[in-house]
């Protein structure tokens, strides 16, 4: 009689690792953004986005993945990215005010643009691997963790906002702007090693910054 092994679907490799602890990351934002831990959903957001900097140049370490795992990492990047930089951001921006209709229009503008780019994306990645194993130069439109710098950036900035108000409005007009540029058909160059590591260092900074003056999300309520 045959004996079956238990098995688990997908492909398990060190290629798809940084992805998945930046999916485990952002899960980890939406709990505090939904406890209104804004700071950490933040923090979380800012390193979902240093995890997927470098999870390509990792994949492409490996030299011997097949077309089968090429593919896999192609879809469950942007599966991933969905919750990191669709979801997540989509969560923290509601509870930081854009809880009317206004706001929460350009929030599902904002998501849909991103699941198009990304389908958008998946397509067009495929095709690229299927014909050279060169590393991207530019990217079409504006990419999706690029939300993971703004949003930040924008949230350190909030104490130099002369009311909440105007923070608020300022979240609508970046998030609306993003999610805008998400969809545009212009070619973005894609940041070399330095230009990376400048990137780092800046939302690193931010995160710091955020992590060590702020309590809960407090300038909302001042």
């Amino acid at each position: 009689m045959k004996k079956h092994r238990f098995r688990l679907i997908g492909i398990y490799d060190y290629t798809v690792i940084l992805t998945y602890i930046s999916f485990a990351s952002a899960i980890t934002g939406i709990f505090c953004a939904v406890t209104l831990h804004l700071p950490w959903a933040v923090f979380a957001l800012a390193f979902s986005g240093l995890c997927d900097m470098f999870d390509g140049k990792i994949a492409r370490t490996k030299k011997d993945r097949t077309d089968d795992g090429k593919n896999f990492g192609i879809q469950i990047d942007s599966l991933c990215d969905v919750v990191c930089f669709g979801v997540l951001p989509i969560i923290i921006c509601y509870e930081m005010g854009m809880k009317h209709v206004v706001g929460m229009v350009i929030l599902v503008l904002y998501g849909l643009a991103g699941v198009i780019r990304l389908g958008y994306f998946n397509v067009m990645e495929a095709k690229r691997q299927s014909e050279t194993d060169e590393a991207r130069k530019y990217y079409r439109g504006l990419p999706i963790t690029s939300m993971a710098i703004a949003l930040p950036i924008l949230f350190v900035c909030s104490p130099f906002f002369p009311t909440p108000g105007v923070f608020v409005i300022a979240l609508h007009i970046l998030v609306a702007m993003v999610g805008g540029l998400f969809v545009a058909d212009f070619s973005f160059p894609k940041p070399s090693p330095q230009k990376v590591l400048l990137i780092v260092a800046v939302v690193a900074a931010a995160v710091a910054v955020l992590l060590f003056m702020w309590r809960g999300g407090e300038f909302l309520h001042r």
